[in-house]
C-alpha cells in the first residue's frame, strides 16, 4: 500500500504557517492527503514520499505538453538569463500577440494578464463599454474564475458551495463575496435555446454580454447541443450583445485554435490561459477591432504589473510553436490516446458492472459514477454519486494514478501508450474494490 508520510507532515506543518494549508482552496479536497510533488517530468509526477503517477490532473489542465518539457524550458530558461519582468515592453508581447492573433479566429486584437480570472474581468469590461450596457448572462456549471463579479455557487467535489438549478437568485460562489456584485449577473440553464432566446429578446436593452464555456467541461464534459452556440452567435449579433467564449479550459486543448476553431463558432471576445504557457501563468483575452480598441485610448484601463512578462510570453510562444508542429501531429496523438483510454474505462465499468457515464471532447473527459443513461446537462450532472467518484480517485491513487477528484482528466502530449495500458490495468484492480 503506498504511504504518504511525508506529504502528511507536510501538510501539517503547512496548516500552521498557510492559511488553508495549501495555495488554492480546492487543492484541500485531495484524499487521503493533499500531496506534495517533489519532481515531474512528461507524463509522470513524483511525490516527496517517492511515489511516481501517470498524471491526469495536469497542474489542473496547463500542462499541455507534460512536465518539465525540454523546449519549453530552454525557451524560459533563455527569457530568464535575459530578465525576468521589465516594466516597460519588449518583443515578446508583439511576438505572442501576432501569433495569437494569427490562430484565434476572433482576435483581431489581443490583450495579456495573468491569469483566466483576469481575463474575464477584462471581457466582461469591454463588453460593458462597448455596449453601454450592464447585465451578463451566465449559465448554471460554468466556471469563470473567482472574481465576486462572476463567482456564482459551483457545486463540485473540490469547491464548496451550494447547488442550485433554473434560473432563480444567483447565489455567491463564496462566504465573505458580496452578494451585490452578482446584482447584474442573469443566470440561465445552458443548452436551452428557447430559455435563451426569449431571455435575449425580452430584456435585451439592458444585457451587455453573454458569456459561455463553449464545452461545459467543469461539469461533465457536456456538449453543446446542435445548433446551441450558432442560435447564441446568432441572437447576440442581431441584438447587439458581446458574445464571449471562455476557453481557458478549451482554448489549445480542442485545437491550435481552441473551440473556435473545432466547432467553427467565431465569438466576439474569447478568453484564454492555462494551456496557453504550458505550465506558466498567462492569460489573455482577444477580440474583434472595434472592441479591444476600447484598451487603445484608456477608455478601458487594463493594468497589471506582470502581464506580458518575458517569462510567460516566452512560455507562451514556444508552447504555441510546439502544438502548431507538423501540422498540429500533437492533437492527432493526444486524441488518438484519449479515445483509446475513455473507450478503455467504458469497457471496464461494463465488465465489472458498475454503472457510469464518460463524456469526452478531444483529449478531455468527465468520468461520472451514475445510473442515468447519459448526461447531456447539468442537472443530470447533478445527480452523479459524487462521493464514489472521489473515492475512485483515491482507490487509484494507490495504483500509481493522479486524478482530480470531481471527474475530469486531462491528457499531454507526452501521454503514451503505455501510460494508457497502465492506466486501464490499475482502474481493473480498483473496480472491485469501489463495488464492495
Amino acid at each position: 500500500m503506498t504511504t504518504f508520510q511525508v506529504s502528511t507532515a507536510n501538510y501539517a506543518e503547512a496548516g500552521s504557517y498557510l492559511a488553508g494549508g495549501v495555495a488554492s482552496s480546492l487543492r484541500a479536497s485531495m484524499k487521503p492527503v493533499p500531496l506534495y510533488a517533489e519532481s515531474g517530468k512528461g507524463s509522470r509526477i513524483k511525490d516527496a514520499d517517492g511515489n511516481e503517477y501517470i498524471d491526469y490532473m495536469l497542474a489542473y489542465g496547463p500542462l499541455i505538453l507534460g512536465h518539465a518539457h525540454e523546449g519549453l524550458t530552454a525557451s524560459i530558461v533563455e527569457a530568464m538569463q535575459k530578465g525576468y519582468t521589465y516594466g516597460i515592453q519588449h518583443q515578446g508581447e508583439i511576438e505572442l500577440a501576432r501569433l495569437l492573433c494569427e490562430v484565434l479566429p476572433c482576435a483581431d486584437k489581443v490583450s495579456l494578464s495573468g491569469s483566466g480570472t483576469e481575463a474575464v474581468m477584462l471581457a466582461l469590461r469591454l463588453a460593458r463599454a462597448y455596449t453601454g450596457k450592464s447585465k451578463v448572462i451566465r449559465f448554471h456549471g460554468h466556471y469563470h474564475g473567482w472574481s465576486d463579479s462572476i463567482f456564482t455557487s459551483f457545486p463540485s467535489a473540490d469547491m464548496k458551495g451550494h447547488a442550485s438549478s433554473g434560473s432563480g437568485s444567483v447565489l455567491p460562489g463564496t462566504n465573505g463575496q458580496s452578494e451585490s456584485s452578482l446584482s447584474d449577473i442573469i443566470l440561465l440553464p445552458w443548452n436551452d435555446p428557447e430559455v435563451l432566446e426569449s431571455t435575449l429578446r425580452e430584456r435585451h436593452a439592458e444585457i451587455a454580454a453573454v458569456i459561455t464555456e463553449p464545452v461545459m467541461c467543469n461539469s461533465g464534459c457536456i456538449h453543446p447541443a446542435p445548433g446551441y452556440l450558432e442560435l447564441m452567435r446568432s441572437l447576440t449579433k442581431e441584438l447587439g450583445i458581446v458574445m464571449i467564449m471562455d476557453e481557458v479550459i478549451t482554448g489549445f486543448r480542442l485545437a491550435i485554435g481552441g473551440a473556435q476553431e473545432r466547432l467553427g463558432i467565431t465569438p466576439d471576445l474569447v478568453t484564454v490561459g492555462k494551456a496557453l504557457g504550458g505550465g506558466i501563468a498567462i492569460s489573455a483575452v482577444g477580440g474583434q477591432e472595434d472592441i479591444m480598441k476600447l484598451i487603445d485610448g484608456g477608455t478601458v484601463s487594463h493594468l497589471g504589473t506582470l502581464n506580458g512578462n518575458s517569462v510567460s510570453t516566452a512560455a507562451a510562444i514556444a508552447t504555441i510553436r510546439e502544438l502548431s508542429k507538423d501540422n498540429g501531429a500533437a492533437y492527432v496523438q493526444m486524441e488518438r490516446l484519449t479515445d483509446k483510454l475513455t473507450e478503455g474505462i467504458r469497457t471496464l465499468f461494463a465488465k465489472h458492472e458498475v454503472p457510469a457515464v464518460v463524456n469526452q471532447i478531444g483529449p478531455v473527459f468527465n468520468v461520472m459514477f451514475t445510473d442515468e443513461p447519459e448526461v447531456i446537462d447539468f442537472e443530470t450532472y447533478n445527480k452523479r454519486d459524487s462521493a464514489k467518484y472521489a473515492r475512485f480517485a483515491e482507490l487509484v491513487l494507490h495504483e500509481g494514478v493522479l486524478l482530480r477528484p470531481n471527474g475530469l482528466w486531462y491528457l499531454s502530449a507526452a501521454h503514451s501508450e503505455s501510460d494508457i495500458d497502465g492506466t486501464l490495468a490499475a482502474i481493473d484492480r480498483v473496480l472491485p474494490q469501489l463495488k464492495s
